[in-house]
């Protein structure tokens, strides 16, 4: 039986579009960029520092609309999840991430493992069954594997306790300052790179279109 069930959300599609546009636009800065200083052609110096300018408005556009859509993403990130527990069987690739989350920061669920008594296959088997990604290694059982479903001997499941959403919001918290720094050198490092651009562009004479490299 197949079950179909949402997989993304108009957001996070929304945001997945503005970073495809943002990484073109820098590929295609880099170029005009050192195209520009090489052959000291005013014009692409000009179009390097509105690309420059371009990011960096869509990278602070894109802040704003996370800090004031966070609780409509953070809604339909939960209802994505809690959909893909629901269904989960480990077959589809889409599932495969959740997995290396719930493996990677030793978290079982959306709000606690209590999520995956929704899951279809766990609710209808007659077994102990939890998922392998949830598995605590501290705590005595068979072999860990790294997705899928495992089975207990007993009803008191092998497990990480923490919900995953309780583990992310932590995280956040404590690299909160890290996360902060890096968005600020980022700013800095294309604002730097909009001054050089304007003082290079300054500093060239009348532009001549003849030093553009013919092929």
């Amino acid at each position: 039986m197949h079950f179909s069930y949402q997989e993304s959300s108009e957001t996070v599609k929304v945001a997945s579009y503005i970073l495809i546009g943002v990484g073109s636009l820098t590929m295609a800065m880099g170029f005009f960029g050192c195209l520009g200083a090489i052959y000291e052609i005013r014009c692409l110096l000009g179009l390097y520092f509105t690309c420059l300018l371009l990011i960096l408005i869509a990278q602070v556009t894109a802040g704003v609309l996370i800090y004031f859509q966070r609780d409509r993403l953070t809604h339909e990130m939960s209802t994505i999840v809690m959909q893909m527990i629901i269904n989960y069987n480990s077959t589809r690739t889409t599932e495969h991430p959740w997995d290396y989350v719930q493996r990677t920061i030793k978290c079982c669920g959306l709000a606690g493992p209590g999520n995956w008594s929704e899951n279809l296959v766990i609710k209808n088997s007659t077994q102990y069954l939890y998922p392998c990604s949830c598995r605590n290694d501290s705590l005595p059982g068979g072999d860990v594997k790294p997705a899928g479903l495992c089975e207990s001997m007993s009803s008191e499941l092998p497990v990480y306790e923490m919900g995953c959403k309780t583990s992310v919001e932590i995280w956040l918290q404590e690299n909160c300052g890290i996360i902060l720094g890096i968005c600020v050198a980022v700013a800095v490092v294309e604002l730097l790179g909009m001054i050089l651009s304007m003082c290079l562009c300054k500093s060239v004479g009348q532009e001549d279109y003849s030093k553009v490299p013919k092929y």
